[in-house]
């Protein structure tokens, strides 16, 4: 699965795309060391495969590359971050 990243200006998104259908995840970048992930959204035909997972473990390998924390608004993000508190060096609550 690929995972691709747009960012204009303050706002950004990471899109995976699988057998023809994208999910993807939103973000809005609030200082050069902090995002809040906003929005997660995984089409109906993707439900199932880990894609949302693979965009949350994404977002997570993007922070520690680029040195910055993620505020998990979104409930999905807020869910992967509590099952997993490996996360907890780039994530805050």
């Amino acid at each position: 699965m690929d995972i691709a990243t747009e960012e204009n200006n303050a706002k950004g998104r990471y899109a995976a795309t699988l057998d023809g259908h994208t999910g993807e995840m939103t973000y809005s970048r609030s200082s050069p060391r902090l995002i809040i992930v906003d929005h997660t959204f995984v089409p109906d035909a993707l439900r199932g495969k880990g894609v949302g997972q693979a965009l949350a473990a994404h977002a997570v390998d993007e922070a520690r590359k680029g040195g910055w924390k993620i505020i998990p608004l979104c409930p999905f993000m807020r869910a992967q971050v509590a099952r997993h508190p490996e996360w907890q060096d780039v994530t805050e609550a």
